[in-house]
């Protein structure tokens, strides 16, 4: 059974309907995570392929029309969210071990978040837009640079950031 792949809606006007939220192996800061999608990015290009970064996984989300309805993939380092990326399309692909699985095809636009603590998990799991951290704007950007990231991230454990 072949899939079809699942464009994002234009969603300017409304809010998002559903995020999901993700483990961020294998990159200590948002930066490990910008540096190796970019990467990623010229090799797609060089190969002739889409560029935008992507994230593959076994599973379809059974609720892709609500995450493409304007939701992001919000990424968790070292037990704590700290950005998001806005879901563009769910593709599906085939891997070289011939097993089907599915690309979320993410925005190359990085958006910080407040600090969020979050407990260890498996996969990916959904979140709410009530329950999604908000996203830091450039003047709380500024007032947090002068506080170490440790602190920050022990500062809103307790709820004040």
């Amino acid at each position: 059974m072949a899939q079809q792949i699942k464009k994002a809606e234009n969603t300017t006007a409304t809010a998002p309907k559903l995020h999901l939220v993700k483990l961020c192996v294998g990159a200590e800061e948002v930066e490990d995570l910008t540096t190796w999608q970019t990467a990623r990015a010229v090799e797609r290009s060089r190969r002739g392929l889409d560029p935008r970064p992507r994230h593959t996984t076994r599973m379809f989300p059974r609720r892709a029309d609500e995450l493409l309805a304007g939701g992001s993939l919000y990424w968790v380092f070292r037990g704590v969210i700290r950005a998001r990326q806005a879901l563009v399309a769910i593709e599906p692909v085939t891997g070289e071990d011939g097993v089907s699985r599915h690309d979320l095809v993410l925005s190359p636009d990085v958006v910080l978040t407040e600090p969020c603590p979050r407990r260890p998990f498996q996969g990916w799991r959904y979140l709410a837009p009530k329950d999604a951290p908000a996203d830091l704007s450039h003047r709380s950007l500024e007032k947090d640079a002068a506080l170490p990231l440790s602190l920050r991230e022990a500062v809103a454990d307790y709820g004040v950031l």
